[in-house]
């Protein structure tokens, strides 16, 4: 009986830990949090993101409140699905909207290391990003 619970708790835990089939999470990418804070029902994060060299890509994900990135090295090549590619380089800033179907990509196609420094406003106690599968639209 009690090995029947803990499996069925272990897969319970993989069930709700799962990303989507065909999922492509991201690779060459390290991120360190900042400086973390609750305002409300809202957390605010200030994450510094690094991406390698020609292979850092964050997959494909959405976020379930708005980012905000300033671009403090290098060039990101930035991707939402089916609609357009933004290429932000040192020194600019772009937002990231919220919603499932915001599904979108940075990557690093450049020499140098793209160090971002990104404040998230999320609903309380959502994660950071949501994997999500490559739409297929043809982009990198």
């Amino acid at each position: 009986m009690r090995a029947a619970a803990l499996a069925g708790a272990v897969l319970t835990t993989f069930a709700l830990t799962a990303v989507p089939a065909g999922a492509t999470p991201g690779s060459g990418v390290t991120g360190v949090i900042i400086s973390q804070t609750t305002v409300g029902d809202k957390d605010i994060i200030l994450r510094e993101i690094t991406l390698a060299p020609r292979t850092g890509s964050t997959g494909w994900h959405t976020h379930d409140g708005t980012l905000y990135a300033l671009v403090k090295q290098g060039t990101l090549t930035h991707t939402f699905a089916c609609d357009k590619v933004d290429v932000y380089h040192q020194g600019a800033v772009f937002s990231e909207p919220a919603g499932p179907d915001k599904v979108h990509i940075g990557q690093n196609l450049g020499d140098v290391p793209v160090v971002l420094d990104v404040v998230y406003v999320l609903p309380h106690g959502k994660p950071l990003s949501e994997d999500a599968p490559d739409p297929g639209c043809g982009f990198p």
